[in-house]
């Protein structure tokens, strides 16, 4: 998976006074940082102050994936009120199993930002 966050987004980032926030020189050094020492750079939360992420949503058998879990327990359910449809029902639950195998296997819990 590509890397959503790189050490370029947060260059304006303005750190108030007494915060106690890293602060991001315009060289790319942090203040107080020791050679070698990795650093992740500060990105202000204050509400009203701009950030800007890179959008992504999840890949389509992520969704592929969930949607085939959804549509399983609507399925389920259905069955469940209607009837109850016991072949409906256990079909509906193996194809759950289905997709939460699917989800397991392409990693969609990698899909985050």
């Amino acid at each position: 998976m590509a890397q959503q966050f790189g050490p370029g987004t947060a260059s304006g980032a303005v750190t108030p006074a007494g915060s106690g926030a890293t602060a991001i020189t315009g060289t790319g050094a942090v203040a107080g940082a020791t050679a070698g020492e990795e650093i992740t750079p500060f990105i202000s939360q204050v509400p009203g102050t701009p950030v800007s992420f890179p959008t992504f949503h999840g890949r389509a058998v992520s969704w592929f994936a969930v949607s085939l879990i959804m549509v399983a327990f609507i399925a389920g359910g259905l069955a469940l009120v209607v009837g109850p449809t016991w072949w409906l029902f256990w079909a509906s639950l193996a194809l759950a199993v289905v997709g939460g195998l699917l989800v397991l296997a392409v990693g969609v819990f990698d899909d985050w930002y």
